[in-house]
């Protein structure tokens, strides 16, 4: 009769061990023009929620460069923040493309691709949508005023709701208006120094 040399404490362990734990990331897409207080509580709140190692802001456009300067202003300090610099390059690659990118990079890490509720209804029409879902977690964040159905594979994510949005701090700017307390102190000093979205 063999003699049995792992006792079933050990098999567990080595089981264990042979596990594959990858680590988690989150990728924040969005406009970010300007960033603001709701942006950063919703990356923050996200990386809490799934205990993720860090969100990076993966910016739309980088409009003359303020936009991904005033991103690194916001995040300077803040825990598990980060900008992705390959956006904020002149020439960026599609959404699809950079994780596509990131993937091939970073076959270790699973990416948590996180959107606003307001784009959900819109995901048929994203480019790859099915490639893409294969690539990332689907991370979906509630926004007031808007609907969360869909039929796409989605983890939802409440967070503290702040109806702000770039377009609100834009038309105070122009009015005339500061919008103290809806942008980290830093990025508002920024755009002021700039004379941004007068």
């Amino acid at each position: 009769m063999p003699l049995e040399l792992l006792t079933p404490f050990t098999k567990v362990e080595l089981e264990e061990e042979n596990v594959e734990h990858k680590r988690a990331i989150g990728l924040f897409w969005g406009n970010f023009n300007p960033v603001h207080i709701a942006h950063l509580t919703i990356a923050d709140q996200v990386r809490q929620q799934l205990h993720l190692e860090k969100v990076v802001f993966m910016p739309e456009h980088n409009t003359e460069g303020h936009v991904c300067r005033m991103l690194e202003l916001a995040c300077e300090g803040k825990e598990g923040l980060e900008v992705d610099s390959s956006r904020c390059q002149l020439q960026t690659s599609s959404i699809y493309e950079t994780v596509v990118k990131l993937q091939q990079a970073h076959p270790e890490v699973d990416f948590y691709f996180i959107v606003g509720g307001d784009m959900i209804a819109g995901l048929e029409r994203w480019e790859h949508i099915d490639e893409f879902l294969e690539l990332v977690h689907l991370v979906g964040v509630r926004r007031p005023r808007y609907r969360s159905g869909t039929s796409y594979p989605i983890v939802w994510v409440d967070v503290p709701l702040m109806d702000v949005s770039g377009s609100l701090i834009r038309e105070q700017f122009h009015r005339g208006i500061k919008p103290n307390f809806l942008l980290a102190p830093k990025v508002l000093a920024y755009i002021l120094k700039e004379g941004l979205y007068v």
